[in-house]
């Protein structure tokens, strides 16, 4: 071959032979649009799905949220009166009536609840433990959060603290983050029942100490135990630890890169950011931290969550459910399903009344749906229904 054609060739190499380049399109400032075709999805199958949540077949569900190949290809709005829904139960004391009936812990006050003070930001709950997990996350690849093993009593003066055993001194931060302190507690019966051990804590002004205090019913590590009070004291060790305050650590650290500038964040009656579940944000914005989590903690071109911890959190730690179809991580839940007879795992958020941010990495979906059933024995939309709804408009 003479110079002249090893020229030509290496020209055409180079305009001819499409360039791979990574993903450059990121919902930092929104998220692109798109239709359900464009992106493989039966529009008929997605509208029936709107049809059944209109007409109240999940109870009430305030917005759902289909994002495929990082692009919105369903969205829908769904508008309740709660003022008129939850009127009797506002005026009423109980479990879900916190201190004040006009303050942020009346969870049938419409000014609070769901959406907070009449904006589009809706309450996560139990989400926000998800993104507390997060930025935990980060704060120890930066450094600056203790190793995970490390006993949760040594951020506690021992002689403060009721029910000291050896079980509770093994008890680590790895414990808290996976729901396994083995602590005496019971939040699986309804919230609106007067012995769920939230409902008491709430009543009490230091919640972190109301959670320490418990007496130990396992060894630390064992057993799957939901505990609101853990991440709570995982709050109380974040401001400890970094000398920072958790949101504060949140808003430089993980909203800013993915352009979440609006959101609100309650406190609990002591102060201390409410790590459990009070986080008030957009749907299209906890759509972006599920989205991170899919991208392995990458955005843009920074390393936002180290790809280990994302691996970490979204790996079973602990069976929530004796055949292991339901796990959990790093404070998000695992999800097993069936698809065309293969066992597939979807990771995802979960929060009182309905917040559902789901994704399914093998199908580079992010769904998210929020909703206010907070009363028992309601319709309600389980995780494991909308997946199944949703896969069904995959082409």
């Amino acid at each position: 071959m003479n110079a002249r054609n090893v020229v030509s060739s290496i020209l055409c190499l180079i305009f001819v032979t499409p360039p791979v380049v990574a993903q450059s399109e990121w919902p930092t400032r929104g998220w692109l649009s798109t239709t359900p075709p464009e992106v493989g999805l039966d529009a008929r199958i997605l509208a029936a799905l709107d049809a059944d949540i209109g007409e109240g077949k999940y109870g009430y569900l305030d917005s759902m949220l289909i994002i495929r190949h990082g692009k919105v290809a369903y969205e829908r709005f769904y508008g309740h009166d709660y003022a008129s829904i939850y009127d009797k139960e506002s005026k009423m004391p109980g479990p879900l009536v916190v201190n004040d009936p006009s303050g942020p812990y009346n969870y049938f006050n419409a000014w609070w609840h769901p959406y907070y003070k009449g904006t589009k930001l809706h309450t996560m709950q139990s989400v926000t433990k998800s993104v507390v997990s997060a930025v935990i996350g980060i704060a120890v690849d930066r450094g600056d959060f203790p190793a995970l093993d490390t006993p949760v009593l040594s951020f506690f003066d021992p002689d403060t603290v009721a029910n000291v055993d050896d079980r509770k001194r093994r008890m680590t931060l790895r414990h808290l983050l996976t729901m396994s302190t083995g602590l005496e507690w019971d939040e699986d019966v309804p919230y609106v029942d007067p012995t769920n051990s939230f409902a008491i804590m709430a009543d009490t002004p230091d919640w972190v100490q109301f959670t320490i205090d418990r007496v130990m019913a396992r060894e630390p590590g064992e057993v799957f135990q939901y505990n609101s009070g853990a991440t709570l004291i995982l709050g109380h060790v974040f401001r400890l630890a970094t000398g920072v305050d958790l949101e504060e650590y949140a808003v430089k650290h993980l909203f800013e890169p993915l352009g979440i500038d609006d959101y609100e964040w309650k406190r609990t009656p002591f102060g201390l950011v409410d790590t459990q579940e009070g986080l008030f944000i957009a749907a299209g914005d906890i759509a972006k931290i599920a989205y991170l989590f899919l991208k392995d903690g990458r955005w843009e071109e920074h390393q936002v969550v180290s790809k280990k911890w994302v691996k970490a959190s979204i790996e079973p730690s602990v069976s929530v459910v004796d055949d292991h179809s339901i796990e959990y991580g790093y404070k998000w839940w695992l999800y097993h399903y069936q698809y065309e007879g293969e066992d597939r795992v979807a990771f995802a958020g979960a929060g009182f009344g309905g917040q559902r941010p789901i994704v399914l990495p093998e199908f580079d979906l992010v769904l998210v749906f929020t909703g206010w059933n907070i009363l028992p024995d309601r319709p309600h939309l389980g995780a494991t229904t909308a997946i199944e709804r949703v896969l069904e408009a995959v082409k």
